[in-house]
């Protein structure tokens, strides 16, 4: 297959990490790559430097075997038909979605060029997403974050004057529901057939090993195997990764009705009501974007509504809006939710911000020598595990997790299975909405979406796959109730 990218001996320092440590990696036209490794590993730090993004400290860039390396930015790039879909998203929120395409795009410029861009962006988001529901001309700041997602995932693959030749989606499905992530997956291998290549950065495995034509691990800044992803099976990958292959098991325990309700309530649309027992982790199924996050929020805002007394916390999953705090340390961004209980004759004790933080550093694994560090240096990944520390360090009873476990490694996931089972056999509460139907099989019950209400109430013996899809897409979901 030809060369399209080669990149060789990539180095990369940022103070003590070691982020690229003699990285060598090659991506051929029309081939799909599937890139891995833990948090921290180093793949976005690789990615970024292929977008122009980051300057590596050495290493040489050869596009099409034209040597680039001096100079290379992200203009270089995208002259060469290199797009990339950052796990952080970085659509302009105050355009519209025909506004943002023209963005990227120097010829749609004089009279009526906002029609072009809206018809060159409404038409890849038909190929791509069909049946998306996206109105080009809303303000991206008012759509789902699962939107969002779909629309710079289609401006990747817009074209004009320069054909695209590499797409980079990083974590590309993490807000998507398996059925828009399907569409993407199929997308990508029919592009192929037109020569373009994508690297496919994913925590999904089955996604990895399903789409990719060869699977790269990454591993401490190094890349530790390059095989055909004919040849590997997801136990093996997770062994490459670093990480002991854990199958995820039904939760443990039964529900115990004699528990006492922490919430209760009529659930959206007054079909089921929302019913959360102490120890219990309830999850929250269906579609993106059909009123999980809303319901979630409106517990949040009233919790009155729906208990009498309790402390609550909430795990955001579009942690750039609504989750950390970018100008603060990861100390101060884990122990934010716990500074009242840490005060000490009226002024913030420091020593114990301290300790609480690094006490969950170590308990969750997030990855930075020192926790006095930005929080914007930690990949997305570890950020989403300040998050969780955050909820999981205070005095919150019930924990309200909106997708959490969004760019976050398979290995860290089962230890945060096993730690959200611990604190619920503790006498915590969880309210999870997952978009990964994996995930389900974690909790006691589960109530499924669809068009903003609940309409599927499913027990723990009756959490399948079949049984959400079910409900998620029938108009007669009474039968699976």
């Amino acid at each position: 297959m030809t060369a399209l990218v080669e990149l060789g001996g990539l180095e990369k320092r940022y103070e003590a990490v070691r982020a690229l440590d003699g990285v060598d990696l090659s991506v051929a036209a029309g081939e799909v790559l599937g890139l891995v490794g833990h948090n921290g590993a180093g793949k976005s730090t690789l990615i970024n430097v292929l977008a122009g993004t980051v300057v590596p400290d050495a290493g040489r860039i050869e596009v099409r075997g034209e040597d680039l390396t001096r100079g290379y930015d992200v203009t270089t790039a995208t002259d060469r038909g290199i797009r990339c879909v950052f796990q952080e998203l970085s659509l302009c929120p105050n355009l519209t979605a025909a506004e943002n395409t023209r963005i990227v795009h120097r010829s749609i410029r004089g009279h009526g060029w906002h029609e072009r861009a809206r018809a060159l962006i409404m038409a890849t988001l038909d190929a791509v997403f069909p049946g998306h529901g996206i109105r080009p001309d809303r303000r991206i700041g008012d759509l789902s974050i699962g939107r969002r997602q779909m629309v710079e995932i289609a401006r990747a693959f817009t074209e004009t004057e320069t054909p695209v030749r590499l797409v980079i989606l990083d974590e590309p499905t993490s807000s998507l529901d398996s059925t828009a992530a399907e569409q993407l997956l199929a997308y990508v291998r029919r592009r192929q057939a037109d020569g373009v290549a994508t690297i496919l950065i994913s925590h999904l495995l089955g996604e990895i090993l399903s789409a990719a034509d060869r699977v790269v691990v990454m591993r401490d800044g190094k890349v530790v195997a390059d095989r055909a992803a004919s040849t590997l099976a997801r136990d093996a990958l997770v062994g490459l990764m670093g990480h002991v292959a854990q199958q995820p098991g039904a939760a443990a325990g039964r529900r115990r009705l004699d528990a006492a309700k922490v919430l209760d309530g009529p659930g959206p649309g007054g079909r089921h009501r929302l019913e959360l027992r102490r120890g219990e982790v309830v999850g929250l199924a269906g579609l993106a974007g059909h009123g999980q996050t809303a319901a979630l929020l409106a517990i949040y805002d009233r919790p009155r509504a729906f208990a009498a007394e309790a402390a609550l916390a909430f795990v955001a999953g579009d942690r750039q809006a609504d989750g950390v705090f970018p100008l603060w340390s990861i100390r101060d961004n884990i122990a934010v939710r716990s500074f009242a209980a840490l005060r000490r004759h009226g002024l913030l004790d420091e020593g114990g911000v301290s300790e609480l933080a690094e006490t969950w550093r170590q308990r969750i694994g997030i990855r930075t020598p020192d926790v006095r560090n930005p929080i914007l240096s930690l990949s997305g990944g570890n950020q989403q595990k300040v998050l969780f520390a955050r909820a999981l360090a205070s005095a919150a009873t019930i924990i309200l997790m909106d997708d959490p476990m969004r760019g976050v490694d398979v290995g860290t996931k089962s230890e945060v299975y096993a730690l959200i089972r611990q604190e619920a056999t503790a006498g915590r509460s969880f309210l999870w909405y997952t978009t990964e139907l994996d995930e389900l099989v974690h909790c006691d019950r589960v109530y499924v979406f669809r068009e903003d209400e609940i309409v599927a109430h499913l027990e723990q013996d009756e959490i399948t796959e079949r049984a959400v899809l079910q409900a998620s897409f029938r108009a007669d979901t009474e039968a699976v109730a």
